[in-house]
């Protein structure tokens, strides 16, 4: 009698730890294993975590906006991977269909993906904060006050004036909660790669420094939108300056005015008290007055070597230029250009 009541009290505890059992395993699937991410939803959400954001800033966002199902069932997986202390900020993609684990796991590897920042036609260090931060975790305020710090942009060798030559335009790939300084960082070392000993040698050649590569490589790049022709352009401000003339560009006219709208220069324009006023002052200007191209750079240090001292805008409004060695030579193709301007009543 005694013998049958523990066999019935041993089959009871067998089949509640079976019963147990099979429910902490479900219990365990559902919470580690099962999708808790975008069931309704066929795309990625990317998640971006401050910088010193805290686990319920992250699990808030999650939920809010609809990416995760269980808050719970996550709250509890974070806790006890140990990702709940250990916040690591960034732009995170959540897939559709994830399961808790695979999303923890992934947020406190920190195993973020980048972004793509791309800036090009920039003219003012305004312009270039805003587009290097449109897509980064750092302020445009931030960044802007680094450009113009000058005691910070001294340990990369520049000036206030200069500076803008670090930044050579393309598109470059950043995590989104890179610092300014990481930014600064980071175009250093594309400066550094650029410049080669075969380009600085070209420089030399020239009798010009890297950064006054740079800053007649803006003014070039600003003269003209064809590329084909920059290499000669650039001939003929080597040629000016060579022979102690003044460079006359009318970009850096424009530059100094501000008015990047303006059609046509006048001579009124002409007497504006700027060091970036090549009419009144020999040589280059104190900096560039754009962020100038590899294209751009490299028509500089491989500059045509022609007697070409001076060109205008042709008259068919091509975006090229006639080119002329003498002033006489100048002021036949200036007047057909102003004759054209006339015509299509551009003042």
């Amino acid at each position: 009698m005694q013998l049958e009541k523990h066999k019935k009290l041993l089959l009871v505890l067998l089949i509640s730890g079976s019963v147990l059992a099979i429910t902490m395993t479900f219990y365990f699937y559902q919470v580690f294993l099962s999708a808790n991410t975008l069931r309704d939803n066929q795309d990625a959400y990317f998640l971006k975590i401050p910088s010193n954001a805290v686990f319920s800033q992250v699990s808030t966002q999650l939920y809010d906006d609809k990416v995760i199902n269980d808050a719970l069932s996550f709250s509890f997986v974070a806790k006890l991977l140990g990702y709940q202390e250990a916040i690591k900020p960034g732009l995170y993609r959540v897939d559709p269909n994830m399961n808790n684990l695979d999303l923890v796991r992934m947020l406190r590897a920190g195993d973020q993906v980048p972004v793509r920042v791309t800036f090009n036609t920039i003219r003012t260090k305004e312009e270039l904060a805003e587009k290097i931060t449109a897509n980064l975790e750092v302020s445009e305020e931030q960044f802007l006050a680094l450009l113009r710090d000058s005691v910070y942009i001294r340990r990369f060798d520049f000036e206030e004036e200069t500076i803008l030559s670090l930044f050579l335009p393309n598109t470059y790939e950043f995590w989104w909660n890179t610092s300014a300084e990481g930014v600064f960082e980071r175009m250093h070392q594309e400066y550094q790669k650029f410049w080669t000993e075969e380009r600085k040698q070209q420089a030399l050649a020239l009798g010009l420094s890297q950064k006054e590569v740079s800053t007649l490589a803006s003014i070039v790049q600003a003269e003209s939108q064809k590329s084909d022709e920059r290499a000669r352009i650039a001939g003929v401000y080597l040629n000016r300056l060579r022979t102690q003339m003044l460079l006359q560009a009318d970009p850096t006219l424009v530059y100094a005015i501000g008015n990047f709208s303006l059609k046509r220069i006048l001579n009124v324009h002409k007497e504006i008290n700027s060091p970036y006023n090549t009419y009144k002052n020999l040589g280059l200007p104190p900096g560039p007055i754009n962020l100038p191209d590899i294209n751009s750079l490299n028509a500089v240090l491989t500059a045509e070597k022609h007697k070409y001292l001076y060109f205008c805008a042709k008259e068919d409004f091509s975006g090229y230029h006639s080119f002329a060695v003498t002033y006489n030579e100048h002021l036949n193709n200036a007047r057909r250009y102003q004759k054209a301007l006339n015509a299509a009543k551009i003042f």
